[in-house]
């Protein structure tokens, strides 16, 4: 099976020294913890993994399980860009691509290239992010066609950025150098690298690992944990089963708080035409969204 999804060959250096740099800085968050920089971390994490990958990037705009207004559809999609997960026309590209040829030939991250591959292999290897973006724009007409997220691809880095510096000014006036490094590291590089983990956990553990209650054409599996720390997203077999459902956690334990998140958006009066996936326990087969 060839890694077909990839464009060029061999190691994208910028991303792979900037993911070296965010995984020292995680570390050495270690060093600076306080419950007010937890605090902090994790907010961010809900904004930048649950509501910006997890709620935009894969259910709203990847497979449109909901709608909500423009207005809000980019906000959280700025949101997602604080994942450091590139802009909206590769991320939502490149996943449309793995569902074409999920576990075939063409997937950009299947485990049957190797779970390191899967995991973090595919992000390093190939030509720079704006020329996988150009490549895989054919996946993304809708998105092609908003100039918004034209912009926001092309510029992904700057949310991120500006998030770095308000985190380091606000740390300073809270309480000083100190306070605005630790602030910085929290809140930046270990939220960071720990929601780019998370996320790369569908992509590799739950098509390892966990049960299968639909028998799909792929390895995807339902897991617990990885649906832990991505909010629902490690559901995975019941999304590659429904792929178009908003709801991922079909049955009353399998906990799915992305979509939780849309139930609220729905109360607010901010989400419609919400897609449930129909779910009969007694008969546990595939069926249309």
């Amino acid at each position: 099976m060839g890694r077909a999804a990839t464009v060029g060959e061999g190691i994208n250096w910028l991303t792979l020294v900037v993911l070296i740099v965010f995984h020292l800085g995680a570390v050495a968050a270690l060093f600076f913890y306080t419950w007010q920089r937890l605090t902090v971390m994790v907010g961010l994490y809900v904004l930048a993994i649950n509501m910006g990958i997890g709620m935009c990037y894969h259910r709203l705009l990847t497979h449109r399980g909901y709608q909500v207004p423009r207005w809000l559809e980019h906000s959280m999609a700025v949101c997602a860009t604080l994942s450091l997960e590139g802009g909206p026309i590769f991320w939502v590209a490149t996943h449309r691509v793995h569902h074409q040829f999920s576990d075939r030939e063409g997937d950009p991250h299947t485990p049957r290239e190797g779970g390191w591959w899967a995991h973090l292999g595919w992000i390093v290897w190939g030509n720079a992010l704006h020329a996988q973006t150009h490549a895989l724009a054919r996946y993304v007409p809708d998105l092609d066609r908003d100039r918004f997220y034209l912009w926001l691809s092309k510029y992904h880095w700057i949310p991120i950025t500006a998030s770095g510096a308000l985190l380091f000014g606000l740390g300073w006036l809270w309480g000083g150098w100190h306070n605005a490094v630790g602030m910085l590291l929290w809140g930046g590089f270990l939220r960071v690298t720990l929601g780019l983990h998370a996320t790369w956990l569908v992509n590799s553990a739950t098509h390892l690992w966990g049960s299968r209650r639909f028998e799909t054409r792929d390895d995807s599996r339902n897991n617990w944990w990885v649906a832990l720390v991505t909010g629902g997203e490690g559901w995975h077999n019941n999304h590659h089963a429904h792929p178009v459902s908003a709801r991922h956690g079909l049955a009353w334990y399998e906990i799915d708080p992305n979509f939780w998140g849309i139930l609220l958006l729905a109360k607010l009066g901010l989400a419609r035409k919400i897609q449930v996936a129909k779910f009969d326990s007694a008969n546990p087969r595939p069926a249309g969204n």
